[in-house]
C-alpha cells in the first residue's frame, strides 16, 4: 500500500493527474480586442480559469486597463496618447475595438474596476502592473471597493514594484515576471525570501532545471504566452501551475486530443 501511495504522489506532483489552469491573455484576445470588457466577458464564456489584464495609471490617478504606455497601437485612427500624461475621460473617448473587428466598434479602455466586476465566483483576475509603484495606493482603493480582493493576483516585471505590491497586498498571490534565464536561479531564491508566491516566465525559458529550482524554493511557476498544444502539454508535464494563452478554450480542447 505504501509503495502504491508513493507512486500516486509522484504522478500527481509531475502534473499527470493535475487539472491545468488556463489564464486568458488580455482576455480572449485571439477573438476580441485585448484588455476590454468584451474580451474579458468572452474569456469567461469560453471557460477560462482566469483572465490576465494590464494596468497603467492615468494623469488623474485612475487605474486603467491597457497594455501599451500609449494608445497608438489599439486606438482607432491611431490616436497617440500617453496614458500617464492623459486624463481618464479623454482616454475613454477613444475607440479601442475597431482595430480588431468592426463589431467591437466603440469598446472603451476600461477602468480596472469594470474588469473586476466581470469576474465570476470561483475565477481569478491576474493584474499585470505595467507602470511603477505609484499606482499601488490607487490600486488598493479599487481592489478594496470591489469586494473581490481574494480573487485577484498580481504580476509585474519591475522587481521593486512587485515587492511593494506584496507589502500592500500580503494576502494576495504575487509573481515576478521574466523572459530571461540569466540570473534566474538567484532571482527565484530572492523571490522566495521576499515572500512572493512564484515566478511568471516566458515559456521558452522553462525546463526541468528551472522547475527544480522553483520547487526547492517552494515557488510556483506560471508561463506565458502559449498557443501550441504540444508545448502546453510539455509544460504541464513539467509541473507549471498555470498557462497563459490567447486561446483558452481552443488550447484546452486541443490538449485533450493529444
Amino acid at each position: 500500500m505504501k509503495t502504491y501511495w508513493t507512486f500516486f504522489m509522484v504522478l500527481f506532483s509531475t502534473g499527470l493527474f493535475a487539472q491545468q489552469t488556463f489564464i486568458a491573455h488580455r482576455g480572449a484576445s485571439y477573438l476580441a480586442p485585448e484588455n476590454t470588457v468584451a474580451s474579458a466577458n468572452l474569456a469567461w464564456e469560453l471557460g477560462a480559469d482566469a483572465v490576465e489584464v494590464d494596468i497603467y495609471l492615468t494623469k488623474d490617478n485612475r487605474v486603467m486597463v491597457i497594455h501599451d504606455k500609449d494608445t497608438k497601437r489599439t486606438a482607432a485612427w491611431k490616436k497617440n496618447m500617453v496614458i500617464k500624461d492623459s486624463p481618464a475621460l479623454v482616454l475613454r473617448d477613444l475607440d479601442v475595438g475597431s482595430w480588431k473587428d468592426e463589431k467591437y466598434k466603440g469598446e472603451k479602455i476600461p477602468f480596472l474596476s469594470e474588469i473586476i466586476e466581470t469576474v465570476p465566483e470561483g475565477k481569478k483576475l491576474v493584474v499585470e502592473i505595467k507602470c511603477g509603484s505609484e499606482v499601488i495606493p490607487h490600486l488598493e482603493r479599487v481592489v478594496e471597493k470591489s469586494g473581490k480582493k481574494d480573487q485577484i493576483i498580481f504580476i509585474c516585471f519591475g522587481w521593486e514594484t512587485i515587492l511593494d505590491t506584496k507589502k500592500a497586498f500580503p494576502d494576495n498571490k504575487c509573481y515576478w515576471l521574466s523572459s530571461s534565464k540569466g540570473g534566474l536561479e538567484k532571482k527565484i531564491e530572492q523571490a522566495a525570501a521576499a515572500g512572493l508566491e512564484g515566478v511568471n516566465l516566458h515559456f521558452n525559458i522553462v525546463d526541468e532545471e528551472v522547475m527544480e529550482v522553483a520547487k526547492a524554493n517552494n515557488l510556483e511557476v506560471l508561463v506565458w504566452t502559449v498557443d501550441d498544444p504540444a508545448v502546453a502539454q510539455k509544460l504541464t508535464d513539467l509541473g507549471v501551475a498555470a498557462i497563459t494563452t490567447n486561446r483558452p478554450q481552443w488550447l484546452k480542447e486541443e490538449m485533450g486530443k493529444l
